[in-house]
Order: C-alpha cells, then structure tokens, then sequence
C-alpha cells in the first residue's frame, strides 16, 4: 500500500478557513496584529502545537497556541 501525500498549498483557502482553526488567545492576538496591518496567511496545526502565520508585505509574525505574538519568528516555507 502506497501512502499519497495532499499537497494543500495549492488550495485556496479563505480568512474564514483559517481564522475557524484558531483558539481563543491566538484570535485576541491576530485581531491585534491585524490593526497594524497584517493579515492571516495561514494555521499551521498538530495535535500538539498550533501556530498563526500572518503578512504585511515582507514582514512576518507568528502567534503560537498560547497567545504569544513573535514579530521576527525563524519560519521555513516549502518551495
């Protein structure tokens, strides 16, 4: 048996899609990165960690499960 990996980075996803897979500390601290301009990228999950991905222009910021808001995270993307 064969295993198949699902690329989903080429999905669309919508702000609603990901903003439903935040908990309540990350959505209080997204909302509080979006009124200085960043917007929601994506929800990185696992049933251990999860962590928010936001953008405003080439800046990035992460909010991890607790809340927590890093405005220079060290983040490796897939190419």
């Amino acid at each position: 048996m064969v295993a198949v990996a699902e690329d989903r980075r080429a999905e669309e996803r919508d702000l609603n899609y990901f903003w439903d897979r935040l908990n309540i500390a990350q959505k209080f601290s997204v909302s509080e990165l979006q009124r200085f301009g960043y917007e929601l990228a994506f929800v990185r999950r696992s049933p251990s960690f999860s962590m928010a991905v936001l953008r405003s222009g080439e800046r990035l910021a992460a909010v991890d499960q607790d809340g927590q808001i890093d405005t220079t995270p060290t983040i490796s993307f897939r190419s």
